[in-house]
């Protein structure tokens, strides 16, 4: 019996796809959301040419966006990059930093995939049901499905869609600048995760949380 839990070296491919068709099913794409006065980024980045693991999660109070915490954990890289199992590489190192968090967010926006992916468990639904947390998944490019053409102002969005299922939304959240792709991670709806996605937005491209757990994550 594969464990849930299950992140080691020696997981192979057809057990990690496993793991994802079990856990999909504990997704939950409903609002299950408390009152919201912080949200958290996560992102991860790689040192010593990706033999080790650097993840990162930035807390902001909401709706401010102001940072009032952050944490880094590095451990070595034990799973290779494969697409579509991004969480099998990265989840570990994350759990580690939010574990050290004084302050618990209220949802994580994930530099990733939800459902928006081939088995509907992307890092972001992936790590939502393994802490129990509302999370949504905020990628910079698209891994599958169709959409319509975008308009071009910031706020517009298009469903995207994959064997006749609505399984995220590609927003523009800026003008005339390449859209995200925003989905369900866990524990919320897909017009829930667009509301805090554009409230978490700025004057980028990307929301606010992202930016601070990417330059974390980076040491940028």
């Amino acid at each position: 019996m594969i464990s849930n839990n299950d992140f080691s070296s020696n997981l192979s491919y057809e057990e990690a796809k496993i793991i994802q068709q079990q856990l999909r099913h504990q997704v939950i794409t409903k609002d299950q959301l408390q009152e919201v006065n912080y949200v958290a980024g996560v992102d991860v980045g790689f040192k010593d040419n990706y033999k080790i693991t650097q993840a990162a999660v930035a807390v902001l109070k909401f709706p401010s966006l102001e940072l009032v915490e952050n944490q880094i954990a590095l451990i070595p890289t034990n799973f290779p990059y494969i697409p579509g199992f991004l969480s099998f590489r990265e989840i570990p190192a994350l759990l580690k930093a939010i574990d050290k968090l004084t302050i618990i967010p209220d949802i994580i926006l994930c530099d990733g995939q939800g459902i928006a992916h081939p088995r509907r468990l992307g890092i972001a639904s992936h790590l939502g049901v393994l802490i129990d947390l509302p999370t949504i998944g905020v990628a910079k490019s698209l891994l599958i499905g169709k959409h319509e053409e975008v308009p071009l102002e910031k706020g517009s969005w298009k469903p995207l869609i994959d064997k006749k299922e609505i399984i995220g939304a590609v927003l523009r959240s800026r003008t005339n600048v390449k859209p995200i792709y925003v989905s369900i991670g866990h524990k919320i709806s897909l017009p829930t995760a667009l509301n805090f996605v554009m409230a978490c937005l700025t004057k980028y491209r990307l929301p606010e949380t992202t930016r601070w757990a990417d330059k974390l994550a980076s040491d940028k």
